[in-house]
């Protein structure tokens, strides 16, 4: 089997979103206890629980993202250049009806919310204003940015986020430095220079893809039917993204209520590590997925269902390579990073943890429904799934349950999400349960037994400390290597892997002969 162009590709655009993703890893480790300690647990916990208010409307960042990527992969899977054209700027109109719409919303309902219901000191609530303020700020110039950066994303020029993220990452290392040195109100002067960045990355997306893409070229334009299909699949995708917010967003806002700012700052740390650890399978994901999409319009779905399977595994695998050692280390590892830390962060971390694991197996069943543009009863029960998990934590929580009862309640939804997607894609596509059992159930769980277990054991036989951590993660990298390699998967991806690596081992081998 050899190394075909799409496997290049994905390799390639792979590569360099991990670059990426290593610059935004490393700046966040740094910057994050820094900015704990300067802000404060309360204002931390504060910035955490305000911007989440706007990021209950944020859902449409996604939602849209979905939709302009889906169909501009769409397109370029046609090789339709005037077609990109076209529902570039159809989306761009479409895009800025919404945000106006929402502009009312969050200027009002969000506002209100803001200073009826949420649990905020009073001496803080000017603070908070600013946070909220200049947080809609950033979320506005994020939406009217989608349609550029789904066109980065559907032409799979991925060098271009590696490279944005390097100005990026010195621009958050220098906020940090000017959150410590200057004498402010720190939590405001930190809503405002996170904004400037995100005003600072969203202007270079515009440029470079006015400069780079004809098909970027804004024109007057109008379809109604192109008008009516892409509201139509942004609004059922509307529906499932909002049950995700609602999740994430929605329960962190019930905590504020029941408990105060203090565990949402436990958790907003615990979803810091939840953001390192999902970045990995993003940026995987990220490479993989308007590949999808192309070989659903180009007719190969074979091919298609390949990618599916393939990084579904490759996904789980990626961050069970990383979650192995934080489930077992997690009071050392947050000691070591933070110093001191809320209640509650551990067992935060723990579970979410296990929900990333069993939630980086969704994308690929989702992207493989959303290229058929069949998504209204997906979304339906699907979403409806997700949805549960608002009314269901509120009642753990009114009957005096812990707050870490919201994380179980979001993982045994989420393992339920899970099979109504595997039914979704075994009707749309055609998938065999059976194949995708032995294929992808049964080798992630030999794999992750394979790992967790001997791990785990060398966690038991020592002390905490920097000896045990070295050795746990020596444990973990060799376990899962071998496991994954031997038992996680079939034979002719183990010839691609090592195509691939050999082809990246030949190109950076300074003694190679020219």
């Amino acid at each position: 089997m050899q190394v075909t162009d799409t496997n290049k590709r994905i390799a390639k655009n792979a590569f360099f979103l991990y670059i990426r993703l290593a610059l935004i890893l490393a700046v966040n480790l740094f910057t994050v206890k820094i900015v704990l300690k300067a802000l404060g647990t309360e204002d931390y916990g504060i910035y955490s629980v305000v911007g989440g208010v706007v990021s209950m409307f944020a859902f449409l960042i996604g939602t849209m993202t979905s939709a302009s990527q889906r169909f501009f992969s769409f397109e370029l899977g046609r090789q339709d250049q005037e077609g990109l054209n076209r529902y570039f700027n159809m989306t761009l109109i479409t895009y800025s009806g919404v945000v106006l719409i929402f502009l009312i919303l969050i200027e009002t309902v969000g506002l209100w919310f803001l200073k009826t219901q949420l649990v905020i000191p009073e001496a803080r609530m000017s603070a908070a204003h600013w946070v909220y303020q200049l947080t809609v700020l950033s979320f506005l110039v994020n939406l009217m940015v989608i349609p550029y950066n789904s066109m980065i994303i559907a032409h799979e020029k991925m060098n271009v986020y590696a490279y944005v993220s390097v100005v990026e990452s010195v621009l958050r290392l220098l906020m940090v430095y000017l959150l410590v040195m200057v004498s402010a109100d720190k939590l405001k002067l930190y809503a405002v220079l996170m904004c400037l960045v995100t005003l600072f990355t969203s202007s270079f997306y515009i440029i470079y893809c006015r400069y780079h893409y004809r098909a970027s070229r804004i024109r007057l334009f109008w379809n109604k039917q192109q008008f009516k299909e892409i509201m139509s699949y942004s609004g059922w995708n509307f529906f499932g993204t909002i049950s995700a917010v609602l999740r994430n967003q929605g329960v962190n806002i019930l905590l504020n209520i029941f408990f105060g700012p203090i565990v949402n700052a436990a958790r907003a740390i615990a979803y810091q590590v939840n953001g390192a650890i999902t970045q990995f399978v993003t940026s995987f994901f990220m490479a993989v997925q308007p590949q999808i999409t192309k070989q659903y319009a180009a007719g190969d779905r074979q091919g298609m269902m390949t990618l599916v399977f393939r990084s579904s595994k490759f996904s789980y695998y990626l961050i069970l390579l990383l979650a192995v050692p934080l489930l077992v280390e997690t009071p050392f590892l947050l000691s070591v990073w933070l110093n001191d830390y809320p209640d509650y962060t551990v067992i935060f971390t723990q579970l979410i943890v296990l929900i990333a694991l069993l939630e980086s197996l969704s994308s690929p069943l989702l992207t493989a429904v959303q290229a058929t543009g069949k998504i209204s009863l997906y979304q339906v029960v699907t979403g409806g799934l997700l949805l549960l998990n608002l009314p269901v934590s509120y009642i753990f929580l009114k009957l005096g349950y812990s707050p870490e009862s919201t994380m179980y309640v979001t993982l045994v939804i989420a393992f339920c999400s899970q099979i109504s997607r595997m039914a979704f894609v075994k009707c749309l596509l055609h998938m065999r349960i059976r194949d995708y059992m032995i294929k992808i159930a049964v080798p992630i769980t030999v794999v992750s037994l394979g790992v967790f277990i001997p791990t785990y054991l060398v966690h038991l036989a020592l002390e905490a400390g920097w000896v045990r951590l070295g050795l746990v993660l020596a444990t973990d990298l060799l376990t899962c290597a071998l496991f994954v390699y031997v038992i996680g998967i079939t034979k002719g991806e183990r010839v691609v892997s090592n195509q691939v690596l050999r082809n990246w081992i030949n190109k950076w081998n300074p003694w190679k002969k020219k």
